[in-house]
């Protein structure tokens, strides 16, 4: 992700297109994990599922080597991501399971998905320093392979075919009041996140950082973010739902703020990345046991991808398309105040309307 909008603009794309392009990675998030949460739930095959998709999405990515223009690619995109797009929601709920009612030992198993991110970014930002971007593609191959080998490592789940919940119970998950608060708050959440997610690399360049800071940069509010999956229990024990969110969604307002406009001071860009710790840490784990809580054994699958969907998904898409416009028309740094007007919004409908789930459904 830190890099793919520098090779797509390396490769000669506007900035539109590239917001496209971008945004497709989100897209397929609208439908592809509440395909597969389906049938990870009817089934109880999540693990061959994860197989499946790391396999198969590897094989649809190989498309990119043919360097097939914009449409082409997109095609490609579309493909390798409705596959790809299967693991993480899988995986949320396996992890979940395996973990009982010790579930808030959740950030320290995610965490290794952070340090992975950490220590790929460091190394292919290195290289890229020494290689052209063009090359991205072939750095990316070893990830993949590495993905799909590691997917075998994991015992494969027991069948579980569950009896079906009482009739019309999801909708009536999905339409009580503090629901729909908490997938419009995730909703703007990822609006706010299309330009640092589409154009941040971008922005960073146009201020005179070069490939391997760029890649530091990103690693530095990854390693802010395992900082708070290690503390998070703590801070879910001390603080309520309400309140967590509410300090997040206001943090994360002037991560943007400060990247749109102190970009060039690098004690403040510091700064603004460790507020991931916020804007991605904090509110992730509190979003996952939040599904948990309200969605319950019968509907966690389901909710999980609704959770992946509607904002990763939609409002990931919708902000880097967004994203696009302000860049093309304005700049880079108009994008991130964009962002942080969508925060202002999302801690009002946060504050007004959004309730911790009831405790007695944690377990249901």
């Amino acid at each position: 992700m830190p890099y793919w909008s520098l090779y797509l603009e390396g490769q000669g794309f506007s900035y539109l297109q590239i917001a496209t392009l971008m945004a497709t990675i989100q897209l397929t998030k609208v439908v592809a994990p509440s395909v597969w949460g389906w049938l990870g739930d009817r089934s109880g095959q999540r693990v061959r599922l994860v197989r499946f998709g790391a396999i198969t999405g590897s094989l649809f990515f190989a498309g990119v080597f043919l360097e097939p223009g914009f449409y082409g690619l997109l095609l490609v995109m579309l493909a390798f991501t409705f596959f790809w797009n299967a693991i993480l929601p899988l995986y949320e709920v396996i992890t979940l399971r395996a973990l009982g009612k010790r579930r808030d030992k959740y950030g320290k198993v995610r965490l290794w998905g952070s340090v992975g991110f950490i220590g790929s970014v460091a190394l292919i930002g290195g290289l890229l320093e020494f290689v052209p971007i063009q090359s991205l593609p072939w750095l990316l191959l070893p990830v993949f392979a590495g993905i799909a080998l590691s997917a075998f490592l994991v015992p494969s789940e027991r069948g579980e075919r569950k009896p079906p919940a009482p009739k019309g119970s999801l909708k009536a998950i999905v339409t009580h009041p503090s629901v729909v608060a908490f997938f419009l708050m995730n909703f703007l959440l990822q609006v706010s996140h299309g330009a640092y997610y589409t154009f941040f690399s971008i922005h960073l360049e146009q201020h005179g950082y070069g490939k391997l800071a760029i890649g530091l940069l990103w690693s530095l509010g990854v390693i802010a973010e395992i900082g708070l999956f290690l503390v998070m229990h703590r801070l879910t024990a001390r603080f309520t739902v309400r309140q967590i969110v509410i300090g997040a969604l206001t943090l994360t307002m002037i991560r943007w703020m400060l990247i749109a406009e102190m970009t060039g001071l690098l004690p403040v860009l510091l700064f603004a990345q460790l507020l991931h710790a916020a804007s991605y840490g904090a509110l992730h784990a509190v979003s996952v046991q939040y599904i948990q809580g309200f969605f319950g054994k019968h509907h966690h699958g389901q909710g999980q991808a609704l959770y992946s969907g509607l904002t990763f998904g939609a409002g990931g898409a919708l902000g880097a398309w967004l994203s696009g416009f302000l860049v093309d028309g304005f700049s880079t740094s108009a994008a991130f105040w964009g962002g942080a007007m969508a925060m202002a919004i999302a801690t009002v409908i946060t504050w007004r309307k959004l309730q911790p789930p009831p405790a007695e459904t944690a377990d249901a």
